[in-house]
């Protein structure tokens, strides 16, 4: 059973990803053949990112009144319905409220299978969900690649490319059909639905995390999400180096199961900081071939964020539960959707991609000295345990 349920939830989290690639890609139509200026794309593109955290927050709440299965029937009605109304977009409202319901399918995702993967996996967590989380940019390499076969060679539609996404929808909740849901891992552990939001709400440390996840999707997702604009005036294609940073991603989070038994979490989350920032950095400056290398340094950075914010959040505060897991990946899919607006509205006053990146290198250098300040906390801890 759980083979069968993981490998279902990672072609849901396949189907969320592509959403992604497919958005970074059609960008620019929406700019050339539609009139919409950088910040109208970047305010309808925004609830890929908040409609996503209503949806976690929503759905955290739910998954254990209702249980998982109830959630993903509604990932698979948001990404439906979400994925029509984008085929047959032509103007800012019916972008908008396409990627809206998208982002509110995609959240569904993450608030359902988060918790059921720590459930499934009790004592490989960070292992899990990073392997789980391999499919994000999974996902995302194989929409890239598409895009760039289906649009740039092929010269077909961009339509054609949105199309592709019900590939993904149908094989995932037909695997899920017929199976059977554990309950999440709070209940089964007999903590009270008080305790979960005592933990939530009441504990430092999880408010420390969730403003660090802030930092950490917007350093991933807004500069993955935005390439295209980003990137054009010094690569030639920029949705390739997408393709390249998420192949990285993938490699990095196979692997993340030997890298946390080398370090701490914290460890793992410093070094991602310090990573995501030189490559940033480097990014900004770095045009045609050394833009890969640029690249390269940043992917190794981000890879581990995401999932291993999670797995934070799973292990040293467990009985937060499905709520604190999903309010996790609301606060950074929030976070993302207020930064692409604040990054199209500089790049409609003529700053430029490059110029963009330079500002975004902020963010992971907020990181590295909470993350740093974090770890010498949990040093001086542990000598005095």
């Amino acid at each position: 059973m759980n083979s069968k349920l993981f490998n279902a939830s990672c072609f849901a989290l396949v189907t969320t990803a592509m959403t992604f690639a497919v958005r970074a890609k059609i960008e620019l139509v929406f700019n050339n053949d539609y009139g919409l200026t950088l910040e109208q794309i970047g305010i309808a593109f925004g609830p890929a990112f908040y409609g996503f955290t209503i949806a976690m927050i929503i759905g955290g709440f739910l998954v254990d009144l209702f249980g998982m299965k109830k959630i993903m029937n509604l990932a698979f009605i948001g990404h439906l319905v979400g994925i029509i109304l984008t085929l047959f977009a032509r103007d800012f409202w019916m972008l908008f409220s396409g990627t809206l319901l998208i982002g509110i399918g995609n959240g569904m995702v993450e608030a359902a299978c988060n918790p059921l993967i720590a459930t499934l996996y009790p004592k490989e967590k960070t292992k899990m969900l990073n392997r789980f989380h391999v499919w994000f940019p999974g996902g995302i390499v194989i929409g890239s690649i598409l895009g760039y076969f289906i649009v740039d060679i092929m010269g077909m539609s961009w339509m054609v490319l949105v199309g592709t996404l019900f590939i993904p929808l149908v094989i995932y909740i037909y695997l899920f059909r017929g199976q059977k849901f554990p309950a999440t891992e709070r209940v089964a552990s007999g903590v009270s639905y008080n305790d979960m939001l005592k933990a939530c709400f009441a504990n430092p440390l999880f408010w420390f995390i969730g403003f660090c996840m802030l930092l950490t999707a917007s350093t991933e997702l807004a500069t993955t999400q935005r390439i295209s604009s980003l990137l054009e005036e010094t690569v030639s294609n920029p949705i390739l180096v997408l393709a390249f940073i998420n192949g990285i991603m993938m490699l990095g989070r196979l692997l993340a199961g030997d890298v946390v038994h080398r370090l701490s979490i914290t460890k793992m989350l410093l070094f991602s900081s310090v990573f995501s920032f030189l490559g940033l950095l480097w990014l900004s400056s770095a045009s045609g071939a050394a833009s890969f290398m640029a690249a390269t340094v940043f992917a190794i950075g981000v890879c581990y964020f995401w999932p291993t914010m999670l797995s934070f959040v799973a292990e040293k505060i467990p009985s937060s539960g499905a709520l604190g897991l999903s309010l996790m990946g609301g606060l950074g899919m929030f976070s993302v959707a207020i930064v692409l607006w604040a990054m199209g509205l500089v790049m409609d006053m003529d700053a430029s991609g490059s110029d963009t990146l330079y500002r975004l290198s902020i963010l992971p250098l907020i990181l590295i000295v909470l993350f740093g300040a974090r770890l010498l906390v949990e040093m001086k801890e542990a000598k005095s345990a």
